[in-house]
């Protein structure tokens, strides 16, 4: 190879892996959101010395509507959140009232466990809060994985920046950080179970561990999933929360 040929290659390759980003971002995009879904899911939070599990089922559209019905324990049985863009509410069963979380409110955990309302409530595409470039490579349960660092170009954002491990096959993620402005880690997330639903790929296990918390971390497992599904307006409103 000649020097004017290296000098070309390593001039483009700065912006080949800045392409290289961007596209695989949009990839995770693709398989992780989606026009509507309807999903039943189990949360299981695992405590220093015991563990409790909560059944929900939720259905959502797009980025700005979420309605989520807590199935069990018999404690929780009954409760219901609904989101509409940045506006969340909670009707509890046990006192017949419906309040609104707003602010610092959001970042109280959910039931107890490792997950925030913030962080439950932000489902827009990482395209369109974060910045992404290439930063390594690596393996992951035997998978080769993209190492991705996140910024986030937008500031109504839990995390200001991410590390993220992406299935360099099948464009998911299989671990993520969550780092706070000072570059304090926050939170990790590994993502298991990786199945083909329709055209995508998805993880049906996540589990959630707050590095400021003591415990064992939460495990999210979905159980049943179907995208693209005719869901009636009248669930995202707040009458349906009462009935």
């Amino acid at each position: 190879m000649s020097p004017h040929t290296l000098i070309i290659l390593l001039a483009f390759t700065p912006s080949l892996m800045a392409q290289e980003a961007v596209t695989l971002l949009s990839e995770v995009d693709a398989n992780l959101t989606s026009a509507n879904r309807v999903m039943e899911s189990s949360m299981t939070i695992h405590g220093k010395r015991t563990s409790r599990t909560i059944t929900a089922k939720t259905m959502a559209v797009g980025t700005t509507k979420s309605f989520t019905e807590y199935l069990s324990p018999a404690a929780e049985k009954g409760t219901k959140m609904l989101k509409l863009d940045k506006q969340l509410w909670i009707y509890s069963p046990a006192t017949d009232r419906t309040v609104q979380l707003s602010g610092h409110l959001l970042r109280q955990s959910v039931m107890g466990s490792d997950l925030s309302y913030e962080e439950m409530m932000d489902d827009r595409k990482l395209s369109d809060i974060y910045t992404p470039l290439v930063i390594g490579r690596d393996t992951i349960d035997n998978r080769p994985v993209v190492i991705l660092q996140l910024t986030a170009v937008v500031d109504d954002v839990a995390y200001p920046s991410q590390k993220m491990w992406v299935d360099a096959q099948r464009h998911v993620p299989l671990r993520q950080e969550f780092f706070a402005k000072s570059g304090q880690l926050l939170k990790r997330m590994d993502l298991k179970e990786v199945v083909r639903i329709d055209s995508r790929w998805f993880p049906l296990v996540m589990i959630y561990k707050d590095m400021l918390k003591d415990g064992k971390g939460t495990e999210f497992r979905v159980t049943t999933i179907r995208f693209n599904q005719e869901i009636p307006d009248y669930i995202f409103t707040k009458a349906a929360l009462k009935r």
